[in-house]
């Protein structure tokens, strides 16, 4: 877990001066059928208050923990990440990644075995799913740095 939540707060390290210093024109440029980095980053924000949720309600629920899926694309559209001020996105983007860091950092080590199961019934813990996180925050990341 360590070298994850290393990877993790350098990713949010360099990227939260990063992205405020893309163009708007960089920002919101879009090709058709695939989101905007502006868009990108308002999905890490949902994939982050989805995986805070998992990440707390693990802790407490009945074991094993059923993991359920949010439909990305709605939600990208729905919370209109577009047009969102980019310094309020990235803020919020920042908040709820460091609360995520704070949840990592402190989570039990007997928690990290805990049973998820995924929506095709297949099995994975939470240790999986954290680091899973921040490989998924890094390839997009890589993406709006592309």
């Amino acid at each position: 877990m360590e070298n994850a939540i290393l990877k993790f707060e350098k990713l949010l390290k360099d990227n939260s001066t990063y992205f405020p210093s893309l163009k708007s024109e960089i920002l919101e440029a879009k090709k058709p059928g695939k989101w905007s980095k502006k868009e990108v980053i308002g999905h890490l924000v949902d994939s982050g208050i989805h995986n805070l949720v998992r990440f707390t309600e693990i802790n407490y629920l009945e074991k094993p923990y059923y993991h359920r899926p949010y439909n990305q694309m709605d939600l990208v559209n729905l919370n209109q990440y577009q047009t969102m001020d980019i310094e309020d996105l990235i803020q919020l983007w920042l908040s709820i990644n460091r609360q995520i860091v704070r949840i990592m950092k402190n989570v039990d080590e007997k928690a990290l075995d805990y049973e998820i199961i995924l929506s095709d019934a297949s099995v994975i813990d939470l240790k999986f799913l954290m680091t899973d996180y921040v490989e998924h925050l890094e390839h997009h990341i890589n993406q709006i740095r592309s």
